[in-house]
């Protein structure tokens, strides 16, 4: 399905789950639909379900939108003090869409959850209130985080939530990350696990040492925050110079202040060096870098009172990187925002501090692959072969969830069918029904 039927559909007002492959543009068609709302008068509840995700487009953590927290399950108590909290059942009762992004890493008892929390704050028995529930994400990458004393998940499409929610699925077919069709190939290969001898052989052909020259000054992704921490810190260390140091600003609520600060890649202090590798954090259209494109401090320029450093980019292009702001919206008013140099240290970081962003370049150790979808991450995230070099991979960094890998199919055959009734719309029918839902909708 192209990015534009899968607009068209969520303009009609259905509950939709959105996937697709690794840069197919689900973030981007969301972005599309919020902006269409607002232009319409609609204010959407914009949420994720982690805090680094939701950074990221710029709204709130599920769990705080919905007043639940952290419980997956609810005594009686806990229910009437969750519907009694003043300003997450004011969200909850103004909201006509709700978009949740990474919908992988939430499971199946917290989507219930939600969906019994909207009912009871809208008084309505219908699937999540009556809201338009949209969930976006990609099942093959992480699956939700589990502590070991917590019985094994469900994925969200297990729950009773999402069966109620009858969902049109938008799987989104265009790829707009790699161009590499041998690459293509072994994603393809991994995700729909028929990983053979030949993609092993794609990949072994990238397999370099730790110490090579050609992964020096890339980014390299671990599975585990001890060695990312260790290698930042050793060769900010090995730097000479003064260190300068930027500390992150926030303003608004305290609970909300923090919930982005905890989701934003750059960190709260940062320490930079000339010669460090730095990774950019956010989106500039008009300096053109983007999250996850990489440089170098070659400088520090002095603007105003401040020293902001100097980044020169790989492709040559050197810019001075001043502040920027991570906002939470609610009701169309800013209630939280933080501002930090945008930022990150960028000799290494976590598989999962990197689903999100693009890289033209990455060194992976995926030795340590601990669970299905890791591995595949962190491989998408870099556009070609040349471009990936690795220390090293186990079986588990080439697999998937075989639960996963029987609904994908499942998933694949709905969208064709929700494509197929799109199709069967005439165009003032399909108008109809879009301009009903903003009519119902609208404040």
């Amino acid at each position: 399905m192209t990015q534009d039927t899968a607009l068209s559909i969520l303009k009609t007002g259905k509950n939709v789950f959105l996937t697709g492959e690794p840069g197919s543009g689900k973030t981007h068609t969301i972005n599309r639909y919020v902006a269409y709302l607002k232009e319409h008068g609609v204010e959407p509840a914009i949420t994720a379900s982690t805090g680094i995700a939701a950074t990221h487009i710029g709204g709130m953590t599920i769990h705080s939108w919905s007043g639940i927290g952290i419980k997956k399950e609810l005594s009686p108590a806990d229910f009437g003090r969750v519907i009694s909290l003043r300003r997450a059942s004011a969200r909850v009762k103004k909201s006509k869409v709700l978009i949740i992004d990474e919908i992988s890493m939430l499971d199946a008892k917290t989507l219930n959850l939600i969906d019994t929390v909207c009912q009871a704050v809208k008084r309505s028995q219908e699937p999540f209130g009556g809201i338009q529930i949209v969930l976006v994400g990609d099942f093959f990458q992480l699956p939700p985080v589990r502590r070991e004393d917590e019985e094994p998940y469900k994925f969200a499409f297990e729950s009773g939530a999402w069966m109620s929610a009858n969902l049109s699925v938008c799987y989104l077919t265009e790829q707009y990350r790699q161009s590499d069709s041998k690459f293509l190939g072994v994603l393809s290969a991994i995700r729909s696990g028929q990983v053979l001898e030949e993609h092993r052989q794609c990949l072994n052909e990238c397999l370099v040492e730790s110490d090579s020259p050609k992964i020096k000054n890339i980014t390299k992704f671990f599975p585990h925050n001890n060695d990312v921490n260790d290698v930042n810190a050793e060769e900010l260390e090995r730097l000479s110079g003064k260190s300068k140091n930027f500390v992150m600003i926030g303003r608004g609520k305290d609970n909300l202040v923090e919930q982005l600060k905890r989701g934003c890649l750059s960190p709260e202090n940062l320490e930079l060096k000339k010669g460090a590798t730095v990774m950019f954090t956010k989106n500039n259209l008009q300096k053109r870098f983007v999250n996850g494109t990489i440089g170098t401090v070659t400088d520090f320029n002095q603007y105003e009172d401040e020293n902001y450093p100097i980044v020169k980019i790989r492709q040559g292009r050197q810019l001075t990187v001043e502040p920027m702001e991570w906002t939470i919206e609610e009701n169309g008013e800013i209630v939280a925002s933080i501002k930090q140099v945008p930022l990150r240290l960028a000799w290494a970081m976590t598989v999962h501090k990197s689903q999100g962003i693009t890289l033209d370049e990455a060194f992976m150790d995926l030795n340590g692959a601990f669970v299905e979808g890791q591995g595949y991450v962190a491989l998408s995230r870099v556009k070609t072969l040349d471009g990936l070099h690795l220390a090293g991979y186990n079986d588990k960094a080439l697999a998937v969830h075989p639960v996963v890998l029987k609904h994908d199919y499942v998933f694949r055959q709905l969208s064709d069918e929700t494509e197929s009734d799109q199709a069967n719309l005439n165009k003032e029918e399909l108008v109809q029904l879009q301009n009903d839902f903003i009519a119902t909708s609208g404040d």
